[in-house]
């Protein structure tokens, strides 16, 4: 510490502190600032504000490195994650790739089949000149959990009526999943009546549902694991080159012991319109493989009235949710007569659809069937398959809920949003 005396001034006591030394400087030395004067006061804000434009030139990298500390820390261990599990895994069969791998594959990302929310998917090619479909995953979620969830499902699985995971890529933020490429695409395009659309027969949409059936029952009694899959819709059914069905998109995908008979989530998962109810509403029962049989009912029904489920073109009111409708008519003994002009067999085969259906979409998981069992009700006669109880919510089963449906301003095709509230 040490004083100075000025003329005009009273005795100042600087003791190391930068801000005044700088006043004192400034007031007592003109040449620092030539041909300006400043009054004592200015010249200490002036000081002030030097000390503080400091401290903030200093002070923003150490907050944007801490940024990006904690940005890199959280996606390291989502990524930490996928590489433990890929290391565990001794006997994992699809191939790892590369990032530059997947850029020459898809000859930089050229030809873009599809977009979703899980990211993007191009066509790309192998050096054996076989095709695959590359699906690019976008910004890392859940630490990386849905990528080791489709992972870890499809890459064990090895069922014709199951896609075929090729291989994988995990380098940095990148990630990206290799499949078989199925050259017709994807069911929905030929349920909905679309544009340029290519109808496929009746015939030909009974064997796709068994076949998914089939799929659906290797999944959940078939493997080592019991694989539910919890996203079963029109979608996710790819069509091969001869129109046979495979199922894919395990990103939502659980595995669980086989002897599980109820399994434990802590959220609900799937897609409106297709999603079990006991994923909502715990009262009605537990959540199990019930729930894919409840989602393969809803895209059974839609295959058969090659519609979906709820349509914004029904003439009457009470047709706006087909299966209601359906059911009415069977009940009463009618046929679907809005089906249009169809033989006799095909008859058979709509009505064996959507009677499955039926018990498929039943509310309690308990009356629903297993997936062998609903693959012997297709397979089997029609006179055989009873009508089950009105399979919908009612006041005594769901008391002090309300279901309301409102249509979706952004979707193309008329799809229905769902809204769960309590009265």
């Amino acid at each position: 510490m040490f004083s100075t005396q000025h003329p005009r001034f009273p005795s100042i006591s600087v003791g190391g502190d930068l801000r005044f030394l700088c006043s004192w400087k400034i007031i007592h030395n003109p040449l620092w600032f030539p041909g300006i004067s400043f009054r004592p006061g200015w010249a200490i804000l002036m000081c002030l504000g030097l000390y503080l434009v400091g401290r903030l030139l200093l002070g923003v990298p150490f907050l944007i490195a801490f940024l990006i500390y904690r940005w890199r820390r959280r996606h390291l261990s989502g990524f930490s994650i996928i590489e433990d599990f890929l290391q565990t895994e001794n006997n994992f069969m699809p191939i790892r790739y590369s990032y530059s791998d997947i850029k020459r594959m898809t000859n930089k990302f050229k030809d873009k089949l599809g977009q979703g929310g899980y990211g993007s998917v191009f066509k790309g090619k192998l050096r054996s000149g076989r095709f695959v479909a590359i699906k690019l995953l976008g910004q890392p979620k859940n630490n990386g959990q849905d990528f080791t969830s489709e992972v870890a499902t499809i890459g064990r699985i090895h069922h014709v009526n199951v896609v075929q995971l090729v291989g994988y890529c995990v380098e940095g933020s990148k990630r990206a999943l290799v499949y078989d490429f199925m050259p017709n695409s994807s069911l929905d395009k030929y349920i909905y009546s679309k544009e340029g659309s290519i109808p496929l027969s009746c015939k030909k949409m009974y064997e796709i549902a068994f076949e998914v059936a089939r799929g659906i029952e290797y999944l959940h009694q078939g493997c080592d694991m019991q694989i539910l899959h919890f996203d079963i819709k029109p979608h996710n059914i790819l069509l091969d080159e001869n129109f046979n069905p495979k199922i894919s998109d395990f990103g939502l995908a659980k595995l669980y012991p086989v002897d599980n008979s109820i399994v434990t989530l802590t959220a609900a998962r799937g897609t409106i319109g297709y999603i079990a109810p006991e994923l909502f509403y715990k009262n009605i029962g537990g959540v199990s493989y019930k729930a894919d049989v409840y989602s393969f009912g809803m895209l059974l029904m839609e295959m058969a009235s090659r519609r979906k489920n709820f349509s914004t073109v029904a003439e009457q009111s009470s047709q706006h949710y087909f299966p209601l409708w359906a059911y009415d008519q069977y009940s009463e003994g009618n046929d679907l007569l809005e089906m249009g002009i169809v033989t006799e067999e095909e008859k058979i085969m709509i009505k064996k659809m959507v009677m499955t259906a039926f018990w498929c979409i039943q509310m309690k998981p308990s009356d629903r069937p297993s997936m062998d069992k609903v693959i012997q009700m297709l397979g089997g006669d029609v006179e055989n398959l009873k009508l089950p109880r009105k399979p919908f919510l009612n006041q005594q089963e769901m008391p002090g809920v309300d279901i309301q449906g409102s249509l979706n301003p952004k979707s193309s095709n008329g799809e229905m949003t769902w809204s769960l509230s309590a009265r």
